[in-house]
């Protein structure tokens, strides 16, 4: 992503949600994305998906430019979106569905999804009789069956209690591991961010600029955790970048 810019229109009023924003994501990285209310996260994670169209600037994914939604980038919604009339292997088989795969292909791949995500003994269940945690899971499944070569998080597990979420996501960085994805995740909460990713772009403003880019140092052990000075640094820096956010702008500013 370099230099983008976009607004979002309604008749003749424009409100501005990005301006130059540039940001790279290694192959394999895990990046947190996080700011105030209004700072345009949400607004980079659907440029990234293609679901929305840069007024100024491009997006590429592996070298390639983002023109629509493909199976390069995937996007999870903070609430599930998923067919209430589908078993949750039938839901997580979907995207196969649609690219024409064979049912007994489809099923296998959901099924190892379903394995990898810990939903194997769900796979019968409609969305109804699954839990939000489960829900969500299924989601991540969904949006990683076609191997994208980048998983976008949009606070996934925001619905959920603050245990049920601390253990999510100690799972989603093991399931980052298992799947080398890079990962793009919106947060709003800084212990999250830190606890991880390896890097966390601060957003702040209106319209939302990168104000701070944190390292976040695992220490010289497997990489599996966070040292302490190392989480406390990011932290810190994290909690500088979001003191200069400005206020929100009144309607007179942005015409909306």
């Amino acid at each position: 992503m370099v230099d983008v810019s976009y607004a979002y229109r309604r008749g003749t009023a424009r409100r501005i949600a990005l301006s130059g924003v540039s940001l790279e994501v290694a192959t394999g990285e895990f990046v947190a994305v996080i700011g105030a209310n209004g700072t345009g996260k949400s607004t980079l994670l659907r440029l990234i998906a293609g679901l929305l169209t840069p007024d100024q600037g491009s997006v590429s994914v592996q070298g390639e430019p983002v023109i629509g939604p493909g199976p390069r980038a995937s996007l999870v919604f903070q609430e599930p979106r998923l067919l209430p009339w589908r078993t949750t292997l039938d839901n997580v088989a979907f995207p196969l569905e649609l690219a024409g795969w064979r049912s007994e292909a489809r099923r296998a791949r959901a099924e190892e999804l379903l394995r990898l995500v810990g939903l194997r003994d769900a796979d019968h269940l409609r969305p109804h009789e699954l839990s939000g945690g489960m829900r969500q899971r299924a989601s991540i499944a969904r949006a990683l069956i076609l191997e994208p070569a980048v998983l976008l998080l949009d606070e996934p597990f925001s619905a959920l209690d603050a245990l049920t979420r601390e253990r999510f996501n100690l799972h989603l960085r093991a399931l980052w591991r298992k799947t080398g994805a890079s990962v793009v995740l919106v947060t709003h909460s800084i212990p999250e961010a830190v606890l991880l990713a390896d890097r966390v772009v601060v957003l702040t403003g209106h319209p939302g600029r990168v104000a701070a880019v944190a390292d976040v140092d695992r220490g010289t052990g497997s990489g599996s955790g966070t040292s302490a000075a190392g989480s406390d640094s990011a932290a810190a820096a994290i909690r500088d970048a979001l003191r200069s956010d400005a206020s929100l702008p009144t309607a007179a500013e942005d015409g909306w």
